[in-house]
């Protein structure tokens, strides 16, 4: 498919509107998107779409281009958005076109869809919703929805060679679940988005499983006792192989390096995302890699450790416990539920700093006094709001926090609470920013 031609029939009142109104901008194909679909990042559960019908609808005009090309398939709770990048960074480093879908964006629309790293040009994005406008109104996907199939039109448009899937909520009703990839990659499961994925990590677990599809192998980053049985039921019920990672690869941070035992094997690896916490991660792409090898994908092991060095310049990943600036340090991190934020209070410990300054805010569907309950009572805390209707009231959130035993400042934009915390610190302190992915993505300098 390419750009100049829609794989579906056009009604003539289609080729009427563009002669009478001029195609819209991109501003304003981003506006119209944002203002008349469903959004899940500004308005939350009623965007959630619990069927695949509008997103078989959507490829079903486009002539099916979900089918035209080979995929990887990631879902999890944490860690599914830097398994897709470590994965895609690999495959490039291979010398395969690889496309990217992931979700949300930071801070432009086409961060979600990338080629070998370079993202979905903007005239793609205008064409492609001048090309399906006339099918939204008989279909009315979500925002989510029409941006899967988006990124599905486009990777069949360039003809890549492999393309990596994140899922964006959940697995079995997740929009991207339309796929029949390779392979099927699952991640970390811990609680989130309990009002739409059940309020049990089994229950969380069985939505993820429901990307394991028959016949195809998985890849489960690391073993959890508690859920384990769900993963092995769903494989054994679509006799698909199920491996997990962590049974083979033991990894360990030391430093600014990873430390890998693969089965009495030692070696050493460098990776631009410094997280201890990738350390899981870690171990499910290299799984996925071998499995990928199985396959039939060429990925010599200078591959591998070119692609893990180099994430962030291979894929534009952003926000995983990047630094921003020294003097004082100063740190994003998008980990926003219980078990990110445990993870990201693992990694403090391997920093050295005098005191903490921590600017925070949230959304409101989050479990806020659990989470509020896990950080640490001698930060300074800074609290602010991002611009987006799901984001919690700062003022309200400094209740919450106070409750806890919280002490801080109510600073609702989140740029000059940074600004706060940066005349407040000393050179020895260290400033952390996070609480909400919308929170890191309103940082100015990142």
């Amino acid at each position: 498919m390419t750009q100049k031609k829609a794989a579906f029939k056009r009604p003539f009142f289609f080729y009427a509107k563009r002669i009478i109104s001029r195609a819209m901008n991109y501003p304003e194909t981003l506006a119209y998107l944002y203002n008349n679909l469903p959004m899940f990042q500004r308005v939350g559960a009623s965007a959630f779409k619990k069927d695949l019908t509008n997103t078989l609808a959507l490829c079903k005009a486009l002539g099916n281009p979900h089918q035209k090309f080979k995929s990887i398939h990631i879902a999890g709770t944490n860690g599914k958005g830097s398994t897709s990048h470590m994965l895609a960074a690999i495959l490039q480093s291979a010398g395969y076109k690889t496309g990217l879908y992931t979700s949300p964006h930071l801070k432009e629309f086409t961060e979600r869809i990338r080629l070998n790293g370079k993202e979905i040009g903007r005239d793609f994005v205008t064409d492609f919703v001048e090309r399906v406008k006339p099918q939204l109104e008989f279909i009315k996907p979500s925002f989510f929805e029409i941006t899967v199939a988006m990124a599905f039109d486009f990777f069949a448009s360039e003809k890549v060679d492999i393309a990596v899937i994140e899922t964006g909520l959940g697995g079995r009703l997740d929009s991207t679940n339309v796929i029949t990839p390779v392979l099927s990659v699952i991640t970390n499961i811990s609680w989130d988005h309990m009002d739409m994925l059940g309020d049990s990590l089994p229950a969380i677990a069985y939505e993820k499983a429901g990307i394991i599809k028959p016949n195809i192998p998985v890849v489960i980053s690391e073993t959890q006792t508690e859920i384990q049985h769900v993963f092995e039921s769903k494989a054994l019920e679509t006799k698909s192989k199920i491996i997990f990672a962590d049974k083979h690869y033991q990894v360990l941070k030391q430093e600014e390096k990873f430390e890998i035992n693969n089965l009495g094997h030692w070696f050493i690896l460098e990776s631009d995302l410094k997280g201890s916490y990738q350390s899981k991660n870690i171990a499910g792409v290299l799984t996925a890699t071998d499995e990928l090898r199985t396959l039939g994908f060429t990925i010599p092991e200078p591959s591998v450790l070119t692609g893990l060095k180099n994430v962030t310049a291979l894929t534009g990943l952003k926000g995983r416990w990047q630094i921003l600036s020294n003097a004082p340090l100063t740190i994003c991190d998008t980990g926003h539920n219980e078990a990110g934020i445990r993870e990201i209070l693992k990694q403090l410990n391997d920093v050295n700093f005098k005191n903490l300054h921590w600017v925070w805010g949230m959304v409101k569907d989050k479990d806020v006094s659990k989470i509020i309950n896990l950080l640490p009572k001698a930060a300074q805390y800074y609290f602010c709001q991002a611009t987006i209707p799901r984001a919690m009231d700062a003022a309200t959130l400094a209740q919450y926090a106070k409750a806890a035993g919280l002490n801080g400042l109510v600073v609702a934009d989140v740029n000059e609470a940074i600004q706060t915390a940066r005349r407040n610190a000393a050179a020895g302190d260290l400033i952390l920013i996070g609480g909400s992915t919308f929170v890191v993505a309103e940082i100015d300098n990142l």
